[in-house]
C-alpha cells in the first residue's frame, strides 16, 4: 500500500461511531438528507392519502406517489449539485 492510501484509511477509522460519520457526511453534502427526508415525506403523506384516495384507482394513486418522490429527489440532488458548483466555482478564491 502507497503512503496515499493508508492516509485515507486511517482518516475513515478515527471515527468510530456511525453516528460521528453520519454528520460528517451530512455536513459535507447538505442536500442528501434533505431528498431523503422529503422522499419520506412524499411517501408517508400518499400513504396516508391512501385511505382517502376516494374514486382514484389504486395504480394510478401509486404512480403519482412516485413521480412526486421522484421530483422531490431530482429536486434535492439538482439543488446540491448546484451549491456544490457554486461552492467550487465562485465562492473559492480563483488562484
Amino acid at each position: 500500500m502507497s503512503s496515499g492510501q493508508e492516509s485515507v484509511f486511517s482518516e475513515y477509522e478515527s471515527d468510530t461511531s456511525q453516528t460521528s460519520k453520519l454528520l460528517r457526511k451530512f455536513k459535507e453534502t447538505p442536500f442528501v438528507p434533505i431528498g431523503m427526508a422529503g422522499f419520506a415525506a412524499v411517501v408517508g403523506y400518499g400513504l396516508y392519502r391512501l385511505k382517502h384516495r376516494g374514486d382514484m384507482k389504486m395504480s394510478l394513486h401509486l404512480i403519482h406517489m412516485r413521480v412526486a418522490a421522484q421530483g422531490f429527489v431530482v429536486g434535492a440532488i439538482t439543488c446540491g449539485v448546484l451549491y456544490s458548483m457554486f461552492r467550487e466555482y465562485v465562492v473559492k478564491p480563483k488562484e
